[in-house]
Formats: C-alpha cells, structure tokens, sequence
C-alpha cells in the first residue's frame, strides 16, 4: 500500500519534467503561412516549370541532419527528390489544349537560403539552376531553407494554350501562390493566387475569358450589399417600364465609363481614393433613402442616378481589380464582359424585385410600404457612411497641385459626356417605348373597325 502513493508521485513528476521539457519542431507541424514562387515557360516539346517553396512545409520527408540537427548538405538530394514528388509533382495539375498532361520529371533540386534572390525573373531562376550548390558545411536547418525543384512536362507545341492547377493549399494553413507565365514571346503574366484557386488558364482564348468575366460581374453585383440596396432604392417609387427604362439606362451609362475608364488604369490611383468612394457609395444610398422619403421625382431621379452611377462604377471596377489577373490579352473585352455580367445581375434582380413589390402592393399600401423600407434602408447605410469615413479620415488629404486639377477637369468632362449621353439615351429610349405603346394601341383601335 505504501508503494503507491510513491509511484503516483513519481508519475507526476515524469509528466511535469516532460511537459517543461524543451519541445523539438513536430515533423508534421503545419506552417501557418506559406509563400510559393513558380515560373511556367513553354520550350520546344516540354514545359518547364520552375518552383520555389519553403522547405518547413515539405512534411513526412526523412530529411539528413548532422551536428546539432543541420540539414547534411552532401546527403540531402534523396531526400529533397522525395519531397518535390510528394508535394509538388502530386499537387501539380497542368493541361495543354484542356488534356492533363502526364506526371512531370523533376530535372533538377537544390536548397536556397532564404536571402536568395535567384526568382526574381525566370532568366536568374533557370540559371540558378546551373550555379554551384551551397557548400556541405552550411549551417543551415530545414525549417529555415528553400526548396527550389525543376519540373519538366513534355508537351505538342509550345504555341498550345495551357491552364494550372496549383493544388498547393495542403502546404499550410494560408498558402499564397505566384505564377509567372513565360510566353514563347518572352510576354510575363504574373498571377497571384490564394488558396485552391482551381483551373487557371494561363492564355486564355477571347470566349473563355469574355465567359469568366460575364460570371465575375454577376456574382459581384448579386454579392455586394451596398449595391443591391442602392438598386432597392432605386426602383421603389418606380415601377413601371417607362420611368425603370430611363433610370436603368442612366445608371448603365454612367457607371459603365468610370469602371472602363478605372479597369484600364485611368483612374485616381491614390491609396485615399478607394475608402471615399466607398464613402460616396454608402452616402449615395442614404441620399436615395431620403429622396424617396420626400417624394421622389423622375425628373431629379435619372439625374441622380447618372451622379451617382459614376461613383458606384468606381467601386465596380476595385472589385474587378483582383481578377484582372485572368483577362490575358484580352483586357478590353473582359472590362466589358465584366460590365455585361453587371447589367445581367442587375436585371435578374429587377425581374425578381418589382413583381415582388406589386406582390407586396396588393396586401400593403403604396406610401407606407417605400417609407418603411427607405428608413430602414437609409439607417443601415448611415451606419456604413460612418464606418467608412473613419477610415477615409485615416488618410491625410491630399495636396491641390497642377496634376491634380489637370485631372479632377478631365474626371469632369467625363461627367458631362456622360450626363449627355445618358440623357439622350433615356430620351431616345423613353421615344421608343412611348412610340411602341401608342403602336399597340392604335392596332387595339383597328381592330374592332376590322371586324365591322
């Protein structure tokens, strides 16, 4: 009996001394992040693509240590073969004209120190490849290097058109990958992706990305709740076609310029000006609230709706930013498709939104039913308006130099040609609609003459 209490106490003491016990890195630790550099350039019959990731997440790979627990240098090639056929040949998916291409050769691995800057281009990275190793008796662990593989995929033309998979994301728990594609041309197209991005098309044909951007612009309007309410707003008080006809048409003109104008670079491109247009926005939206709260005009609408489209085509194409990535050689067209996809967005929740409101007009009066819904509205954007201005007011306010007013006069020219070109868009729209409707009902006068 006396032998047991002595046994707990010593059992205690093993589970204190392990627990205080230094702890050595876990073989299957995951990095949290991880950053991964890879160049893919089309030669003749093979595709050469050039990776570089941190060798921490390279796990399950027996790795040579010598000393105090440093990679062994002279020994460590097995090892990192290994490591670049699980974690980079397996996660690799490349297809040459929408055929996967069969499993790479690793041509060629070697460790990098972290200071190295052999991938910067993919003229430094290939030649990298060719330099002397680092000596056997550098001190260095594998947690703190790099690991740099060479993979090889044979290939029909170096001019077919190639998509990548980077199924990367088992690397670590936020995995970050840069792709540089080398055209035969010796043309760079960087992309920066996140995560499991799925197929990218490297060189996409016009149809391909004009179809990837119509989709982005119609999630990206369908997702965004500031945009959405703007247009609740927007078609409350107006439900019929003639005045939704001129409203819509300015809203498209005028939003339509400034999200062209910012896709292609033309855009104020100070760090301030993205948190005030997102300012503007939410102000837009408590404005609208207001306007109809009081009665709105068609009149005054329409010229609202075109001031305030330019802002939100703003916000449109900093949405569009990310993306632009995928548009290829085809940046015009895929800013339009973009703004195609918007449009469709737009009118799938028109469709859905006015028969839903005339649903509600039928259990609900008119009047109290825009004024409830333009309260909560507006007070949801107030909140927005706040929030975003205290970032905005983070920022310091910018100098009135000559190139700044060059610039505001040239923003505003662009204002007026579109404030006239919406105008004689609604105009001529508003003909069209109004010369259909006298058509049917002269057809509906006829015909009882007809009959007689």
């Amino acid at each position: 009996m006396g032998s047991r209490p002595a046994s707990i106490v010593a059992a205690l003491l093993l589970a204190l001394s392990a627990a205080l016990a230094p702890r050595s890195a876990s073989a299957h630790d995951i990095p949290e992040s991880v950053r991964v550099q890879a160049f893919v350039k089309p030669e003749g019959p093979a595709l050469r693509v050039l990776v570089r990731v941190p060798l921490e997440a390279m796990r399950d790979v027996d790795v040579p240590r010598r000393g105090s627990g440093m990679l062994d240098l002279r020994r460590a090639e097995p090892a990192l073969r290994e490591a670049a056929d699980m974690w980079l040949s397996d996660a690799l998916e490349i297809r040459e004209d929408d055929s996967r291409l069969p499993r790479p050769r690793v041509a060629r691995v070697r460790v990098s120190l972290p200071s190295d800057r052999s991938f910067g281009s993919y003229e430094a990275a290939l030649a990298h490849f060719s330099a002397p190793p680092l000596p056997e008796g550098t001190e260095l662990y594998w947690s703190q290097g790099l690991l740099d593989a060479w993979l090889e995929y044979p290939i029909a033309s170096e001019r077919s058109s190639f998509a990548i998979h980077p199924g990367f994301e088992r690397l670590g728990v936020r995995v970050d990958t840069v792709v540089r594609y080398v055209t035969p041309d010796g043309d760079v197209r960087a992309f920066d992706l996140h995560g499991d991005p799925g197929l990218v098309r490297l060189d996409p044909s016009w149809h391909q990305a004009a179809a990837r951007f119509v989709e982005a612009g119609f999630r990206h309007i369908l997702s965004g709740p500031d945009h959405l309410l703007f247009l609740v707003l927007l078609v409350l008080p107006f439900r019929r076609l003639l005045p939704l006809a001129a409203i819509v048409t300015a809203f498209t003109v005028a939003h339509s310029i400034t999200l062209v104008a910012a896709g292609l670079g033309y855009g104020p491109r100070a760090l301030w000006f993205p948190p005030l247009v997102e300012t503007l926005i939410a102000a837009s939206i408590v404005y609208m609230a207001i306007d109809n709260f009081f009665g709105a005009r068609l009149g005054r609408r329409w010229i609202l709706t075109l001031a305030f489209g330019l802002i939100h085509g703003f916000g449109f194409a900093y949405g569009l930013n990310e993306i632009l990535q995928f548009a290829g050689s085809h940046l015009v067209l895929s800013l339009l498709a973009f703004n195609v996809g918007v449009e469709l967005g737009q009118l799938a929740l028109l469709c859905v939104l006015v028969p839903l409101l005339n649903a509600f007009l039928k259990i609900c009066p008119e009047k109290p039913l825009v004024l409830v819904a333009s309260l909560l509205a507006g007070h949801t954007a107030w909140h927005w308006m706040l929030e975003r201005g205290e970032k905005l007011a983070k920022f310091p306010f910018p100098p009135l130099d000559e190139a700044s007013l060059l610039s505001a006069l040239r923003w505003l020219a662009a204002f007026v040609a579109a404030g006239a070109a919406a105008w004689l868009g609604a105009r001529g729209l508003a003909k069209a609609l109004r010369g259909a409707a006298h058509g049917r009902m002269d057809d509906e006068r006829s015909r009882p003459e007809e009959r007689q």
